[in-house]
């Protein structure tokens, strides 16, 4: 059931990211937090959502530059 709860809340993070675009790093923030619990639980993570991780570590950086 854990995952299940964690899968549609990532889900909810990607519309929200969407829907609001001026909360972007808090959502970010969120969602990071979200694949670590997945991790945490040994269960590996879509591709998808790896490619949008590094994604968002990129721009991260980049602002940050």
């Amino acid at each position: 059931m854990a995952l299940e709860s964690l899968k549609a809340q990532i889900s909810m993070l990607l519309e929200e990211m969407v829907n609001q675009p001026e909360d972007q790093h808090e959502i970010q923030e969120q969602l990071r937090e979200k694949l670590q619990e997945l991790r945490a639980m040994g269960l590996p993570l879509p591709a998808d959502l790896v490619a949008l991780e590094k994604r968002l570590d990129d721009d991260f950086y980049a602002e940050g530059s």
